[in-house]
């Protein structure tokens, strides 16, 4: 399915912005760790605030140790397509940072945001690859950070599942209709000048 039939921006951008979507439909190939790696390292040149490179990643390849307890940490919803993915990545972030000059860690306000900039170009990068990655917030949270041994001063952001590509069918049946690009919302509807409107 061309991304176009579903994604058409209204400015001029790249288009490699329309060209990343997130399927859940994973063929059995596996994921070799050269591709995770790439991922990760275009991740690792993400922005983040005073370069304190908030974010953490643990991985679990299919059939490795880590594999069983990440992907039963998911809900029931996800588990059913994210099991035939190559690789599940949790994504966490470092709630304290360091700024320079200073010895004493301090809370981090960024953290987050920065952990999302990471996300997205480690998404970006997969979809360059011709592989799928789809994020995910549908988590037994305390499951999945017991799981990775989430220290105490972190925040565990999502899982994702990266991959092959499969096709719809590899999907439920009522997950296949949805195997498509999604659209998005006009800018006017969350891009402001000045102020935000009264009615929002």
């Amino acid at each position: 399915m061309a991304v176009g039939d579903h994604r058409r921006a209204d400015h001029p951008i790249d288009p490699q912005f329309l060209e990343r979507w997130s399927p859940r439909a994973f063929s059995d190939a596996p994921l070799s760790p050269d591709q995770l790696l790439i991922l990760l390292e275009a991740a690792r040149w993400a922005p983040s605030a005073f370069n304190s490179q908030p974010w953490r990643f643990v991985y679990a390849f299919r059939d490795g140790p880590g594999w069983p307890a990440l992907l039963d940490a998911l809900v029931p919803f996800n588990r059913q397509w994210a099991g035939r993915a190559g690789a599940l990545v949790a994504v966490a972030s470092k709630t304290t940072m360091l700024r320079p000059g200073q010895s004493a860690a301090e809370p981090s306000h960024s953290h987050s945001f920065d952990a999302g900039a990471a996300w997205g170009y480690l998404a970006l990068q997969a979809a360059r690859l011709g592989l799928a990655a789809h994020a995910m917030t549908g988590v037994d949270f305390q499951a999945a950070g017991s799981a990775i041994g989430l220290p105490a001063d972190h925040r565990l952001e999502a899982v994702v599942a990266i991959g092959a590509a499969g096709e719809a069918q590899d999907l439920p049946d009522f997950l296949q209709a949805r195997e498509a690009p999604s659209p998005r919302a006009p800018l006017a509807t969350f891009a402001f000048e000045t102020r935000f409107p009264p009615d929002e």
